[in-house]
């Protein structure tokens, strides 16, 4: 096609052009000097060569004319008589004429009546001419050819083109010289400009010296007056950015101290606060145990309420605590998600019932690979703010197959949350109801934000949906799971479980140590009450005192962190371990305590001893307390 045929050439000339464009500027001066007199100057000499050589040749042409001439004057004599000797002397002569190759005379009829040769062996093709031998009546005897060399003319023309090549030399030198003086007086102060303009962008000094043509000067004044102005706004710009920044250091420093404060205040309160309500706690358990009056089985009813509704605040802020100070970390395992749910419905059923509300678990065979005390938080979480915030209905919680991922839902037909709120929910703090004008439970506003940051932990995110006087429905994605045979449940038994624990503790020997003398007396009526031998100590030198005089160690070691002088929970077991009659690897060991610091939490974290918040129920005490036994059991 012609398309094609014509696409190579013009790729061709564009490549041309492109590299001729990418010229620097005094490159592209010189040879648009060049270029224009070199063009004159061969048009020039090739229009004088061919005149020259036009008028060489034409002069050779009239020599050899007027020798033809002068061999057909002599010629006339000779050839009348018919005498060849005569007319080859008169042959002879012609071609003795300087650069005459040949002279013939030839008869009327084409005889060759003489024929006079130069011995010239390198002669070549030369220019030929004849004239006629004129007879009587005007009539012609024959003609004279003479052959004249044109070597004159190779000549010439040789030494034109050398003398051509010379004069185009030096033109070409003396305009490219001029041409390069005259890019560089053009080009140098425009690339000075350049280099000024990238020091400019660098940063640093970028004025220029004035010289040049007066366009020049003028560019040049211009831009030392740009750069000044634009060196004063960087330097007005970098001090207003100083400025800027030590504002901001200073109140990121201030959030740093106000967080700082926030936790040592939280975990200060906490952990003062949590002291007198775990022994509250424990009392009122203990004022249950026995008693059969319904008017004071009610009133013990009430106080266990308001004890809770304690007990869900100070969770809160402990789960806060944790978060910020890292000590959550996944423990990934796979296993039976209706497993969670079964747990999930035993800890809420009997509250939803108390409020006249239905909680719907539905059963599922999906299994999940996840954090089971994680995602166990989580689910507890939503249902407990699910029920608060719901007063007729009720909570569904259900999980679906998404993919490769397993989706766990909980509905509820509670109030609802405006549109508006729906990514403010997850902040700290933030309630949307805190005066509890729709008679919900008060809470601090720390269940959804501690959702989200758990969610974030395994690696997924909560999504919300939500209608004012409709209901809530919260989501979030987790992996799933291939089933597998369960044998021992891998997982930790969750605390917050609302059944008993079914092993019997009577006759077990555990030994308590708490400095506060209120809990201790708790502890001692509540263990007592489940038939169990109690020891108490109130001081590491107490406890070790009971170790000289027991005959056995004792089942459990139930001890709170923080003690008297500094002393703490673990050191405290430490020591037990190392003395002669001391405790053993069959001993049960328990941590109680209400403290809430980063730094205390990493280090319990870091025991491998289980750990129990204050305040602690009765009844997940007495679970805790038959779980380590039954895994003692197990592992002996």
């Amino acid at each position: 096609m012609p398309s094609t045929s014509l696409a190579p050439p013009i790729l061709k000339n564009r490549g041309w052009l492109r590299r001729l464009l990418q010229l620097s500027l005094a490159q592209q001066l010189v040879l648009l000097a060049v270029l224009p007199a070199v063009l004159a100057t061969v048009s020039a000499m090739f229009v004088l060569t061919r005149q020259h050589l036009d008028s060489v040749t034409q002069l050779m042409r009239t020599s050899a004319q007027a020798v033809a001439l002068q061999v057909s004057s002599l010629a006339q004599a000779p050839m009348a008589h018919l005498d060849r000797r005569a007319l080859m002397r008169t042959a002879q002569a012609g071609a003795s004429q300087p650069h005459i190759h040949q002279v013939q005379i030839v008869s009327e009829d084409g005889e060759i009546l003489a024929d006079a040769v130069t011995t010239d062996l390198q002669r070549g093709r030369g220019l030929i001419v004849s004239a006629p031998i004129p007879g009587e009546g005007g009539r012609s005897r024959g003609s004279v050819i003479v052959e004249i060399s044109l070597a004159e003319v190779a000549a010439a023309r040789k030494a034109i083109f050398f003398n051509v090549l010379l004069v185009l030399a030096a033109i070409v030198a003396g305009v490219g010289l001029a041409g390069w003086w005259a890019a560089r007086r053009i080009s140098a102060p425009i690339q000075a400009l350049g280099e000024a303009v990238d020091r400019l962008g660098a940063g640093e000094d970028a004025r220029v010296q004035v010289a040049g043509t007066s366009e020049v000067r003028r560019l040049q004044r211009g831009f030392n007056q740009a750069a000044e102005a634009l060196a004063e706004s960087r330097r007005l710009l970098q001090s207003r950015i100083g400025e800027a920044t030590a504002e901001l250091a200073r109140k990121n420093q201030q959030l740093e101290v106000a967080s700082q404060s926030k936790t040592r205040l939280l975990a200060a309160a906490s952990h003062d606060l949590r002291q007198p309500l775990h022994a509250l706690t424990l009392f009122s358990d203990g004022l249950s145990s026995g008693e059969t009056d319904p008017a004071r089985l009610a009133r013990i009813g009430h106080i266990r309420e308001c004890v809770d509704s304690l007990d869900r605040l100070f969770s809160e802020l402990l789960n806060l605590s944790q978060l910020d100070a890292g000590v959550l970390q996944p423990q990934w395992s796979d296993f039976a998600l209706d497993r969670l749910f079964d747990e999930v419905s035993r800890n809420f059923r009997n509250v939803a019932e108390q409020q006249g509300l239905r909680l719907v678990v539905r059963k599922t065979d999906l299994w999940v690979r996840c954090d089971y005390v994680m995602l166990s938080r989580i689910l507890n979480n939503l249902v407990s703010n699910a029920l608060r915030h719901t007063h007729q209905g009720g909570v569904l919680v259900g999980a679906r197959r998404r993919g490769r991922g397993v989706r766990i839902e909980v509905w509820d037909t509670g109030v609802g949350i405006d549109a508006q709120h729906h990514e403010r929910v997850f902040e700290e703090f933030f309630q949307i109801d805190p005066q509890r004008k729709n008679g919900a439970t008060r809470g601090m506003g720390l269940g959804l934000s501690t959702v989200k940051r758990l969610a974030a932990l395994l690696n997924t995110r909560v999504e919300l949906n939500s209608e004012p006087g409709r209901g809530t429905g919260i989501r979030l994605l987790v992996r799933a799971a291939e089933p597998v045979a369960e044998a021992i449940p891998s997982e930790p038994i969750p605390l917050e479980s609302g059944g008993a624990a079914a092993e019997s503790l009577e006759g077990v020997r555990v030994l308590v140590i708490d400095d506060e003398r209120t809990i201790l007396e708790g502890l001692q009526v509540v263990l007592s009450n489940w038939g169990m031998q109690v020891m108490a100590a109130q001081t590491r030198a107490e406890a070790l005192a009971l170790a000289d005089r027991w005959d056995s160690p004792p089942d459990a070691v139930v001890s709170d962190l923080l003690l008297q002088g500094g002393d703490n929970g673990l050191d405290v077991l430490g020591a037990l371990e190392r003395h002669p009659n001391g405790i053993h690897a069959g001993t049960a060991r328990l941590l109680v305590t209400g403290e809430t610091k980063p730094d205390r939490l990493r280090e319990v974290a870091r025991a491998g001893v289980m750990v129990l918040y204050k305040p602690v129920s009765p009844r997940a005490l007495r679970q805790a307390i038959a779980t380590q036994l039954s895994m003692l059991r197990v592992t002996t």
